[in-house]
């Protein structure tokens, strides 16, 4: 059996008893990087085998896990921060597993854009989630799809390339649009700064920018 366990984006105490629960009593744990695992994990004294299970490794590894699962053993894959799957890696394993009648289960649990949208202040009845902008082939058409979007936009970003994004959104969805940009989400500096797509651009560009980002982008009128 595999179990899909989300973790804390940032306050440990974010995670749920079941989802301790599990990685306490599961065979093997898959982590998107083991020294941030380590640190949640060792905080709530789960000692239980970990590897690595990331982007770079898991179209070589997903065939020996699936033969692992086949043979009985129940493995947990947790990413870094949020749930697997949402622009994390989770996919290829799961494909894996439906394909070989494995029971997955996916708990519950943190996502950031979840309360990166709600507390938003912009529409969310309807919204779309487009995970991180492409990063050079692609970006142009995508802008220009996305600004005839009008449902309320909801992507990921690094602090390194925010400012870049911002541009190009002022670009192709114009100045005055309504965004919000959330950063440290449930951290001791968590901000969530509000206004049109100019306001918030100068807002970051006068300062250091630190931590995962989210920004919700209100759709065309």
């Amino acid at each position: 059996m595999l179990y899909i366990v989300p973790s804390p984006i940032g306050n440990l105490a974010d995670i749920t008893f079941r989802a301790v629960e599990i990685l306490k009593s599961v065979d093997l744990i898959l982590a998107e990087d083991t020294r941030t695992s380590s640190v949640l994990l060792n905080h709530y004294q789960v000692q239980k085998p970990v590897s690595p299970y990331h982007q770079h490794n898991e179209h070589k590894i997903v065939g020996h896990l699936t033969d692992q699962l086949v043979a009985g053993k129940t493995i947990a894959l947790l990413t870094d921060a949020g749930t697997p799957g949402i622009s994390d890696p989770a996919f290829l394993l799961v494909r894996e597993c439906v394909k070989n009648d494995i029971r997955v289960e996916c708990l519950p649990g943190a996502t950031a854009f979840v309360p990166a949208l709600v507390n938003s202040g912009l529409p969310i009845s309807s919204f779309c989630f487009e995970g991180f902008l492409p990063l050079k082939k692609g970006r142009m058409t995508f802008l220009k799809r996305m600004a005839e979007e009008e449902r309320t936009m909801v992507f990921y970003e690094s602090p390194m390339r925010l400012l870049r994004t911002l541009k190009d959104f002022i670009e192709y969805f114009g100045a005055e649009r309504q965004c919000c940009v959330s950063r440290e989400l449930t951290k001791k500096f968590e901000e969530n700064k509000r206004g049109s797509l100019q306001e918030v651009y100068d807002h970051f560009n006068a300062k250091s920018i630190k931590g995962e980002i989210v920004l919700v982008v209100a759709g065309k009128e």
